[in-house]
């Protein structure tokens, strides 16, 4: 009965949107890249089936939702097939010629620079990307997006992920139609030709980036410092210039959502356009009652929300929080009520449909969770309040009614940042290792701020054309030195976020009870419990890697206790050891002792000796590390070295691609420059059990390639071929005269 009740319900509606993210998810998680053929294939013959079974309700239901999966996997097909971005292979030193899509200046003082590839020369690129992300020092001061530009460029193949299972550079580039990034080797300038037209959209978006950097530019000069960077990326969504110490003390507060433009700030636009308009209205009383002012208040709402998405740049997140609000404003235009899991369904599948690789980001799955989970305890606790009788609201005093405002404003602030983090904290944990112990707090004490100065923001924007924004971004930068100085201290007080692996059916099992808890209304809620009891009980069900090892094969970390890392480099790079340190909760790298050969405090011949736990010492070309469970790393720059550590090491990473295996011993582990370079950066396990059990190793990056890592097997290192050398010139002897 409660099934049927349900089902009336439209729950089965509600299950679309889940039902096309597993395809695209299960697509995604292929081992190899299928052919048109065989998804259009599964997609026709459960169509059919479901046509067939319609007399049975169940088995009916049971086709739908296969149908729905193979649509999902073919939408992702799909997609993968459109974007068809074309990789770098290998770095290269080139002339680019190209016109700006747009232009960022950074924290550092650099400028990073999106163009469209025109032509390449010295050498002529014959695969060439159409698209790469390029830095440069300085700029012309009269460059702006859509000049041609010309300059001398090192281009770089996108990266893959840091480890096994973490964020994928490579599969984010491909569909943002990246194919390379580096950086000038000198200053870029400009290209000036007879014939300078451009397409039609090329116009449009030029032309919307130079407003947004003409609005970025103003609202930096008005407002100054990290308070001009935020507002900017608050308005515009520029936000490479804020500083690195400010993004942290967000990130650590839990507060860094603010930053992104997503569906707190369309929301307050959208809620302070429509507030705006009713009060106007308010005031002809004979207009309003004579014509639907919300109804007018809501369009202008829904225009209002385009026109930000649009300056904003159009990101991902940007427009998925349009679509959503969209659709809830539409909703308020047809007399429907807005804020439903259906509306909310309505706008998962039309991201899907569009966009089937978001499913598988952070942002996607944090977005949705969080607004699935406080509609859901929203229509929950609106029900439960409906079926009680309330007396009448006792006469209080002012300050009295002031009191009860406030501690009903800040309760529901509270909720509702514990129902959002709540809903999320698992996806942020498996994406990021890490999680914000006293977000809660932060929350309750910026969002006030936050939400004033998102109105200062609209005021701004609506003042800016008639030159009178300055009193609105005057008080807006106040506000964030506020919200800046409160994060700050926060910050400092805030106990270390990294929390280390979590395991993936623990996701899948919390995912799943989440589907339940927020789409059922009847008491088969209680369904969920099961899974969310197993989904924590498997948060730790992994296993944490003994040693990291980077696709470039020249940096190898593990953990030595003690919350430290020993590293191979005394100068790693520091986003790849900060993601490790996160990964494997250590808190501080310890750097290797590097000793002079033949002085006598250190030889390779004394690995035997080193203590369990001990950090890397370096001499005669090797740099040897053990491990808390007693086994031997060797890291080797030079293949002819390798030798030396055949005889105790368990695991040897040689920093050379045409390296071999020159131990042929099966207990010893080898990995090459040339492996790390086909199959990306490893994780290697040792067992603790037996010694005579060899080390096992897991690469980022499996084969054969999907479409945004076949550019892999193109580079110099990938075909086991030395660094590229230029040949020397030639000596010309003078000749005698004869």
């Amino acid at each position: 009965m409660a099934a049927g009740l349900e089902l009336d319900r439209g729950v089965a509606f509600l299950l679309v949107p889940v039902c096309l993210a597993s395809g695209a998810i299960g697509y995604f998680s292929l081992v190899a890249e299928p052919d048109f053929a065989k998804p259009v294939a599964v997609v026709i013959l459960a169509g059919l089936c479901a046509l067939v079974s319609r007399s049975w309700p169940k088995t009916h239901l049971s086709f739908m939702a296969a149908l729905l999966c193979t649509l999902g996997l073919l939408a992702a097909k799909v997609e993968t097939w459109r974007a068809g971005t074309q990789m770098l292979g290998s770095e290269i030193s080139t002339q680019v010629t190209g016109r700006v899509v747009s232009l960022e200046r950074m924290e550092s003082g650099r400028i990073r620079l999106t163009i469209d590839v025109a032509s390449t020369a010295r050498p002529k690129l014959r695969y060439a990307p159409e698209r790469v992300r390029l830095s440069a020092r300085n700029i012309p001061a009269d460059m702006t997006a859509g000049s041609l530009i010309t300059g001398y460029a090192k281009l770089l193949p996108p990266t893959g992920p840091v480890r096994p299972d973490s964020y994928d550079f490579s599969f984010d580039s491909y569909f943002a139609g990246i194919g390379g990034s580096g950086f000038f080797l000198g200053n870029p300038k400009l290209v000036v030709t007879e014939d300078d037209s451009m397409p039609l959209a090329a116009r449009l978006s030029s032309g919307i980036e130079k407003a947004r950097e003409a609005i970025a530019d103003h609202i930096r000069g008005s407002v100054g410092g990290a308070e001009g960077e935020i507002a900017a990326a608050l308005i515009v969504g520029v936000r490479a210039g804020i500083p690195d110490d400010v993004n942290e003390a967000m990130r650590r507060t839990g507060i860094y959502h603010i930053i992104s433009i997503s569906g707190l700030h369309m929301a307050l636009v959208a809620g302070t356009i429509m507030g705006l308009l009713r009060g106007a209205f308010a005031l002809f009383p004979d207009f309003s009652a004579r014509r639907p002012v919300k109804k007018y208040a809501a369009a202008a709402a829904l225009f209002s929300i385009a026109a930000y998405l649009i300056i904003s740049g159009v990101v991902v997140a940007a427009e998925r929080s349009f679509i959503m609000l969209a659709v809830m404003l539409i909703a308020v235009l047809f007399d429907r009520a807005a804020l439903t899991m259906r509306n909310l369904a309505i706008s998962a599948i039309a991201v899907i449909m569009v966009s089937p690789h978001e499913v598988v980001g952070p942002s996607f799955q944090m977005s949705f969770a969080a607004t699935a989970a406080l509609v859901g305890a929203y229509a929950g606790w609106a029900d439960h309040r409906a079926g009680k009788a309330r007396p009448p609201p006792p006469k209080r005093s002012l300050p009295g009614f002031l009191t009860r405002k406030f501690l009903l404003a800040a309760g529901g602030l509270a909720m509702t940042s514990i129902i959002a983090g709540s809903a999320t904290a698992l996806f942020a944990i498996w994406h990021f290792q890490r999680v914000s112990p006293l977000s809660l707090f932060a929350n309750l004490a910026i969002m006030p701020i936050v939400t004033v100065v998102m109105f200062l923001a609209v005021a701004s924007a609506l003042l800016m054309p008639f030159g009178l924004d300055w009193p609105a971004l005057y008080l807006m930068g106040k506000g964030l030195t506020v919200m800046i100085a409160m994060s700050g201290w926060i910050s400092e007080r805030s106990p270390v976020d990294a929390i280390g692996l979590i395991s993936q059916q623990s996701v899948v099992l919390v995912t799943i009870a989440l589907v339940i808890a927020t789409m059922a209304t009847t008491w088969l809620r209680l369904a969920a419990l099961p899974f969310a009891l197993a989904g924590l009980l498997t948060v730790s069900d992994t296993r944490v890697p003994d040693v990291l090892v980077s696709e470039d094969a020249r940096l190898v970390a593990l953990p030595i206790g003690g919350g430290e890392l020993a590293v191979s480099r005394a100068r790693p790079n520091e986003f790849t050891v900060d993601n490790w340190k996160r990964a494997l909760t250590s808190e501080s790298i310890i750097a290797p002792e590097v000793f002079d050969e033949g002085d006598g405090q250190f030889d390779v011949e004394d690995a035997a000796e080193m203590p369990p736990g001990a950090p890397f010492y370096c001499t005669s070309g090797v740099c040897l590390a053990r491990h808390p469970s007693g086994a031997i790393i060797a890291y080797v720059e030079d293949r002819k070295d390798t030798w030396k550590a055949c005889g105790f090491a368990d695991l040897i990473v040689i920093n050379d691609a045409t390296a071999y295996d020159a131990c042929h011993n099966p207990l010893v582990l080898v990995i090459t420059k040339r492996q790390l370079a086909r199959n990306g950066s490893a994780a290697v396990f040792f067992d603790r059990q037996s010694a005579t059990t060899p080390a096992t190793v897991s690469f980022a990056v499996g084969r054969p390639y999907r479409p945004w890592h076949v550019q892999r097997k193109f580079s110099r290192e990938a075909r086991g071929l030395p660094p590229f050398k230029r040949p020397d010139k030639p000596v010309v002897k003078p000749q005698l005269p004869q």
